[in-house]
């Protein structure tokens, strides 16, 4: 029997390319890894090996398992590795500013549709509310209130994540106006001042 006339058998599956592919096969292996193990315990190595790929592509598509988080579970198009930073550039008396201005730009730029997807998520999957838990409070706000050197930080994280998602939940889901069509710098004025008490002011 000649080279032509051989039957070929099925490819052999193997790692997947470094495509488009690639980065939709993380994402939904990250949504389901960090659902059956948590932020914590989900580790890069194991969604790139859910996913089929070499776990250097969830650096390469994503930058960080944080980057990975946000874009598979919060739907933000924002690293939270870069958000910290960005919340922490400047004069820590204005950090309170900074978080008004920061998640609302994020939000606003999708009309709320990314913030009402995730309070969904909360709702309907009570394992997806525990995985935000950690990583809000954890993650990022308990991080913000450490760096500042203030005490009580997983009571404070947790007061920011009250107003955070308080006013997320009024302005995207409720809509309640005219809150949710407030300008930026409105909700500044109204909101930052209890965010900056909660991070460095007195709270008993």
């Amino acid at each position: 029997m000649n080279e032509s006339s051989r039957q070929i058998g099925p490819k052999r599956r193997g790692r997947r390319a470094g495509g488009e592919d690639t980065r939709e096969a993380l994402l939904s292996a990250a949504r389901e890894v960090f659902v059956d193990r948590g932020f914590e315990g989900a580790t890069v190595r194991a969604i790139a090996a859910r996913a089929g790929v070499d776990a250097a592509m969830v650096n390469h598509w994503f930058g960080s398992k944080e980057g990975l988080f946000a874009k598979a579970v919060l739907q933000v198009p924002i690293d939270p590795n870069v958000l910290v930073e960005r919340l922490l550039d400047g004069p820590p008396e204005e950090v309170g500013e900074r978080i008004v201005r920061n998640f609302i730009g994020i939000w606003d730029a999708t009309g709320g549709g990314q913030f009402a997807a995730m309070v969904r998520s909360i709702t309907s999957h009570e394992q997806v509310a525990e995985v935000l838990r950690q990583f809000f409070v954890h993650t990022l706000l308990k991080r913000l209130v450490c760096h500042l050197g203030s005490p009580d930080a997983e009571l404070r994280a947790t007061l920011l994540a009250s107003q955070i998602f308080g006013m997320g939940v009024v302005r995207y889901v409720v809509r309640f106006e005219p809150f949710a069509s407030a300008d930026v710098e409105t909700m500044v004025r109204a909101i930052a001042p209890n965010l900056q008490r909660y991070l460095t002011g007195d709270i008993s």
